[in-house]
């Protein structure tokens, strides 16, 4: 077996399934779970958990995003197009949300024993292509120059990009953050992100390198796999996947210790986008 294989390989799999609920509740409530989560898992608490989550129209900045010279314009833009904008608490760029995008977080605990960034990289790319193997597709893992917020686990599909991968340390814990453009257009995703950056950054010279977005680069599953398919759809999939990496696979919520680290870290995560917003309008 090998370690990517047992990193999947857990005794027990909580289920958290917030791909309805979510898209009543802002993307800073999956920030402060997944920070509560981490802190739970990473002391031992609770057992390995996936948790997918769905938010309505968001655009989600990276902190290096802050730094764009005409950032006012850019957000303002966003915001004319019905979407709300909010920063993350870690690495990264600029990422569209929406009803046809599910994001997965997979949570695992170094408790025991340290875990190689590129090993948390790798089990998410491994159930993935697990997920899609009735396709008889290649699933690469590389950067895809040209998508917004590249990175080297894009994953792409005949060269265009449909997830980006990222990952977020805290207490112990790991949380492997994936975004899964499930249905719709993704280059339509693409161009939004383009013109933000156009009315963000204009032609000014930055120290910071952001992208030159190429909407053609990208795509949604459904159109990669010519199938229509759905949140639900890939919910299935999922369980199927996991089912197969465990003893026991169940279904709850947090915790009653989670609930009260959640109460504190979702504080943390409203207060500090509040300050960082304030400061752009």
């Amino acid at each position: 077996m090998s370690a990517v294989q047992d990193l999947l390989q857990q005794k027990q799999w909580r289920i958290i399934d917030e791909s309805v609920t979510g898209l009543h509740l802002s993307a800073l409530h999956s920030f402060g779970m997944d920070d509560s989560l981490c802190a739970s898992i990473g002391a031992g608490i609770s057992p390995p958990t996936a948790r997918s989550w769905v938010h309505g129209n968001t655009v989600v900045l990276g902190i290096q995003d802050t730094k764009l010279p005409y950032l006012k314009e850019g957000v303002a833009f966003l915001k004319d197009q019905g979407y709300d904008v909010i920063v993350r608490n870690s690495g990264g760029l600029a990422v569209v949300l929406d009803e046809g995008v599910l994001n997965l977080s997979l949570l695992f605990s170094e408790h025991e024993k340290s875990i190689d960034i590129n090993r948390g990289y790798e089990a998410m790319w491994q159930l993935i292509k697990e997920m899609f193997s009735d396709f008889h597709k290649e699933i690469e893992a590389r950067e895809i120059v040209g998508s917004y917020c590249p990175g080297s686990y894009d994953l792409s599909i005949d060269g265009k990009k449909f997830a980006g991968i990222s990952q977020r340390r805290l207490r112990g814990g790991i949380a492997v953050q994936i975004y899964l453009c499930v249905n719709k257009s993704g280059s339509e995703r693409a161009e939004l992100i383009k013109e933000f950056y156009g009315r963000a950054k204009k032609d000014a010279v930055t120290k910071l390198v952001y992208p030159d977005i190429e909407p053609g680069v990208m795509a949604s599953l459904s159109e990669l796999l010519n199938t229509e398919l759905t949140i639900n759809d890939l919910m299935f999939r999922i369980l199927n996947a996991i089912k197969n990496r465990s003893e026991h696979l169940y279904s709850a919520g947090m915790s009653p210790e989670e609930t009260s680290l959640y109460e504190g870290y979702l504080k943390r995560v409203v207060e500090r986008n509040a300050k960082i917003m304030a400061d752009i309008i």
